[in-house]
């Protein structure tokens, strides 16, 4: 079975008078491990689906099933446990709480979780050490870098070790030095922990950190057989 299951998938809003369909029948198997790419343009879908994996809204019609669990048969509160437990997200805006530390910031998850304050300081140290922000563990968003921001952001999603995360358009805000260093760690949270990723994104050069890539365009989706460039 596959870690990721998406079967004849349609997800439509209505826009005014107009309805519209960024998903139409789409069906997609994601291995346990991969590193996913989203690409197309700006409406394709691309993070309407993303939303789909991660249960932040539900298909209208099809099969969505991640980790074992298809998400249409959990009830909202059913919903917001399993995504506590399974899911990361990172965004293009690190929203980290300005007047909280990174070490606050990147605790929060866990307040959602039974764990002894001991347990919350190991998981949330071993998270900062990840990331590489060790050092930075006491200071405010506003006394760190853009990059640093975006970092104590990733470390927020991993820190309850979740087995997915996603990512929409997480360098972009993001200038070249800093977001390389971002797609180098999501590299290495991939190979070295295991994750398993699935990353929106319009930036070739970020896509070429994928093992798979997938093109969205008027609701469609096809899989990319060469490396993108």
């Amino acid at each position: 079975m596959a870690f990721i299951e998406l079967r004849n998938v349609t997800k439509t809003y209505r826009k005014g008078e107009h309805v519209v369909t960024p998903l139409a029948d789409v069906s997609l198997d994601i291995a346990q491990g991969e590193f996913c790419v989203l690409l197309g343009p700006s409406g394709s879908g691309k993070t309407t689906l993303m939303n789909l994996i991660a249960a932040v809204d539900r298909a209208d019609r099809g099969v969505v099933r991640v980790a074992g669990t298809e998400l249409s048969k959990l009830s909202a509160s059913a919903l917001a446990d399993w995504r506590a437990r399974t899911v990361g997200y990172i965004f293009q805006q690190s929203n980290l709480v300005p007047v909280l530390t990174a070490y606050e910031n990147v605790e929060l998850p866990l307040w959602l979780q039974p764990l002894s304050r001991a347990e919350r300081h190991r998981r949330v140290s071993l998270a900062l050490a990840a990331v590489g922000l060790t050092d930075r563990a006491e200071h405010l968003p506003k006394q760190l870098s853009g990059g640093q921001e975006q970092r104590v952001a990733i470390a927020r999603a991993i820190v309850a070790d979740p087995p997915l995360l996603v990512a929409d358009e997480p360098t972009g805000n993001l200038d070249h030095e800093s977001a390389e260093g971002i797609l180098t760690l999501l590299e290495r949270l991939h190979r070295e922990f295991g994750k398993s990723i699935v990353m929106v994104t319009h930036d070739p050069r970020a896509a070429e950190r994928g093992t798979r890539h997938f093109r969205l365009d008027k609701g469609v989706l096809a899989e990319e057989t060469e490396h993108v460039r």
